[in-house]
């Protein structure tokens, strides 16, 4: 490193994080990106549908589904080297145990000016009228992981953005007004100290925090296996999501060229809660020794129900992640942006966000942010 003093220092190199030490790079004349893995962009950032949102997914969340609707051209026209838009996406409305009507769901994406028309013929014979109350036609695309590292890579680069890898966190020290950070890289432990530090470590930001003896973050973590498929002919460059409960979707995955499947009773395995005052769970060391038994057997039973032809699937592996959300998308759905100061250390902040083209929701309250504090170079 050039240098031990850092204007910023950002904690985990996922999209987020990333892409927040490129944007206070406008802000510091030095900036530090440390992320615990060998390369950037490898956990939550990699293990997920891929899905890049229109506001389809979040009927009973107006604010998210708007939110999406106004992101997702902004991140086709900011990262279209990696967009993958050549294939049919298709909702379907479950007749049974839906929270959500196919009259609703139609209401409410005219209502967000979100695109979506009946399905063509060939696409509703691919499933069981038994099941399905109606089909849609709509307008969203998946992301390759992949490339998308390789543009955000290139970005860093041309920011001039430091960055260490294997760069694991050990606790924050507050001293006057400056933080210093402790983490233990190639075997060593090393410090650094910065005027700010924003913790985008996603499942481990409470972790971060925990070992600084700083106040927790209520959470729910998630145990989550994403089963990657080879789907038969007929369902190759579709994507087609069953709405909206206990339900599933199936979309291409660019970086395998294989398919995603998710379903929301089986791809969480087990679950537990960051509570302030009643201690913590890393979340690290639970992914490192949690067992991986698959449940892609229930997953795709239920899926055939509704989807015939996706029985003749064969299974490939399992990505397995800690999905983290906050308290709140428990009741609606939501995916709300976390950007928070830390009691006491407001110069310490913590950033979450459940969807990645939500990152632009998180430039604008960086910039509100420096704003505020006056922070100049």
């Amino acid at each position: 490193m050039q240098s031990e003093k850092f204007g910023a220092v950002v904690i985990g190199g996922g999209f987020y994080g990333c892409e927040v030490a490129r944007e206070l790079k406008q802000y510091f004349e030095n900036v530090l990106l440390l992320e615990s893995e060998s390369d950037l962009m490898q956990r939550a950032s990699y293990r997920n549908q891929a899905r890049v949102h229109q506001g389809y997914h979040y009927p009973r969340s107006l604010l998210t589904s708007l939110r999406s609707r106004v992101n997702f051209s902004r991140f086709i026209n900011e990262y279209k080297g990696c967009v993958y838009s050549e294939f049919e996406k298709v909702y379907a409305i479950a007749r049974s145990f839906s929270k959500t009507s196919a009259a609703q769901f139609k209401g409410f994406c005219d209502r967000i000016g979100a695109p979506i028309g009946p399905a063509a013929d060939e696409l509703r014979a691919l499933l069981n009228p038994h099941h399905v109350e109606d089909v849609f036609s709509v307008l969203e695309y998946v992301f390759d992981s992949a490339k998308l590292k390789d543009i955000v890579k290139v970005r860093l680069a041309e920011a001039a953005v430091e960055y260490e890898l294997n760069a694991m966190v050990e606790r924050l020290r507050y001293v006057g007004d400056q933080c210093r950070v402790e983490f233990r890289h190639r075997g060593e432990i090393r410090e650094v100290e910065a005027r700010y530090v924003f913790i985008c470590a996603y499942s481990h930001i409470n972790g971060v925090l925990w070992r600084s003896d700083l106040p927790l973050i209520p959470m729910k973590h998630e145990f989550a296996e994403m089963a990657l498929i080879d789907v038969p002919e007929e369902l190759k460059n579709k994507g087609i999501t069953i709405m909206d409960g206990p339900f599933f979707a199936v979309m291409p995955f660019p970086d395998r060229g294989l398919h995603t499947l998710h379903h929301v009773r089986y791809t969480p395995h087990h679950w537990w809660t960051d509570t302030p005052g009643e201690g913590y769970l890393d979340a690290h060391k639970h992914f490192e020794s949690a067992p991986r038994e698959t449940q892609y057997e229930h997953m795709i039973r239920d899926a055939t129900r509704f989807i015939p032809s996706i029985s003749r699937s064969k299974y490939v592996e399992s990505l397995w992640e800690v999905k983290t959300i906050l308290p709140r998308s428990e009741v609606d759905d939501s995916r709300p942006i976390l950007f928070r100061p830390v009691d006491k250390v407001p110069n310490v902040i913590c950033v979450l966000g459940g969807k990645i083209d939500n990152v632009f929701d998180v430039i604008d309250y960086i910039r509100e942010f420096v704003e505020s504090n006056g922070v100049k170079i």
